[in-house]
């Protein structure tokens, strides 16, 4: 026999003898480990009066579904102009418009869902709404209404350029056997791709053309971030106008609530302001640069219109507000006055004034409201004082704001409502502030 071979078994025998030590050691370390995380207090105390026992964390399906209040909810509208939330939304709310009558609010989602909220009451612990599915691929970036209540028109981004849809309803067809037809989803009437030269569309603004010759029909205005903007008949979808700002970037741009002006705040302190003409069958016939508005010393961030049309309202990196008359004679090169300066009220830790990034103005051209962030300002438009402040309205950036047209119900009352929308995935409605 080998003589090799018994010093070979030995070592064999020996190497498992130490591998089994190993193991069994390794094995009851990890058995304690784990009895230790299961268990991991084996002489529970009773809970003491500041104890707090463990929930498990409530579903985050359940809770994205939920549109009614819970006390967690209650707790968190730290603001007493605070009304309602509308959630649901699964991404930022990028747009958001109020129909002409203030009962439906329509917001544009990145989920890619455009979802129309029924306002019957401001205070409602839940709200019915209607979702609208974009076709695949596209990211809602703003959202109008176009001739009535149950017609929107929505800008949309994919990798190919922006693209608008009109969406309206089909009246329902009566019928012997059914005469309460439920009146169908919102199907697309009509449709542009590739618009604005593949860029993306910041704002989108709608108004009821009611001067002049003009026959009443919506007009809606969209910008991109380029230079350009673009005007659409609401109903039929054809471009009517078109016009580049020419400052090489835009910010936004507003249409008049009476169809008559475009104004646009762009990479420069002035702001350009055409007038849409209108022929006499009520189309427009042409849009024709008729003023600018000079005085800031830095880049106009927003503009808004009067409810009247006759004034602009704009604010600038220069850190103030201006209140412009554009009702003038420009025909007789009558230059738009400036009514009032006011700076703006609103400072960093340091004292640092800061810019307004947002503007609407109330139906009742009394209040404006203003963001920056995720702080809301309410100010007189008579005196520039500021009426009320939430400093953290929402938990991200404010996207958007608009004032619903007309007052809303809320119980008993009627009252103005600004509604809010935020990358936090949220939409409030906040009471309008007392002017005194």
């Amino acid at each position: 026999m080998d003589p090799i071979m018994p010093i070979v078994a030995l070592s064999v025998i020996l190497g498992a003898i130490i591998a089994f030590l190993f193991f069994n050691t390794y094995f009851r370390k990890r058995q304690s480990e784990l009895r230790s995380i299961s268990n991991p207090n084996p002489n529970p105390k009773p809970l003491s009066s500041h104890s707090k026992p463990s929930h498990p964390p409530p579903s985050k399906k359940t809770h994205s579904k939920s549109h009614s209040h819970s006390d967690k909810d209650q707790n968190k509208r730290h603001h007493p102009l605070d009304l309602n939330t509308l959630k649901g939304h699964g991404d930022a709310v990028n747009g958001l418009c109020f129909s002409a009558d203030g009962r439906n609010l329509a917001t544009a989602c990145a989920d890619g869902v455009i979802r129309i909220f029924k306002l019957e009451d401001a205070s409602s612990k839940s709200f019915k709404f209607m979702r609208i599915n974009l076709p695949a691929g596209g990211h809602p970036m703003a959202v109008a209404y176009s001739d009535d209540s149950s017609s929107i028109v929505v800008a949309s981004h994919m990798l190919s350029g922006s693209s608008l849809y009109m969406y309206g309803e089909e009246k329902p067809k009566a019928s012997e056997n059914n005469t309460q037809t439920k009146l169908p989803l919102p199907e697309i009437k009509w449709e542009h791709h590739k618009v604005h030269d593949r860029r993306a569309i910041i704002t989108l603004f709608g108004a009821k053309a009611s001067y002049g010759s003009a026959d009443g029909s919506t007009i809606i205005a969209s910008c991109s971030e380029g230079t350009d903007i673009m005007l659409w008949h609401g109903r039929t979808g054809k471009n009517v106008g078109h016009v580049d700002t020419n400052q090489l970037k835009n910010n936004m741009a507003a249409i008049s609530p009476n169809g008559r002006f475009i104004a646009a705040a762009a990479f420069t302190a002035d702001v350009k302001v055409w007038e849409i003409v209108y022929a006499k069958d009520g189309s427009a016939k042409e849009v024709s640069n008729v003023m600018q508005l000079k005085g800031h010393k830095s880049a106009v961030t927003w503009l808004c219109f009067s409810p009247n049309s006759e004034n602009i309202i704009t604010a600038s990196k220069d850190g103030s507000m201006r209140i412009w008359n554009i009702n003038v004679r420009y025909h007789l090169s009558e230059d738009p006055k400036t009514i009032k300066v006011f700076p703006i009220p609103l400072q960093d830790s340091a004292g640092t004034t800061l810019h307004y990034d947002r503007l609407s103005i109330s139906p009742d051209g009394k209040i404006l409201a203003a963001t920056h962030g995720s702080t809301l300002q309410w100010l007189c438009l008579e005196t520039g004082k500021v009426l009320d402040t939430a400093d953290k309205a929402h938990d991200g950036d404010i996207t958007c704001i608009s004032w619903a047209p007309k007052s809303i119900s809320m119980g008993k009352e009627q009252v103005l409502v600004l509604a809010t929308a935020s990358i936090d995935k949220k939409v409030k409605l906040w009471a309008s502030p007392s002017l005194s």
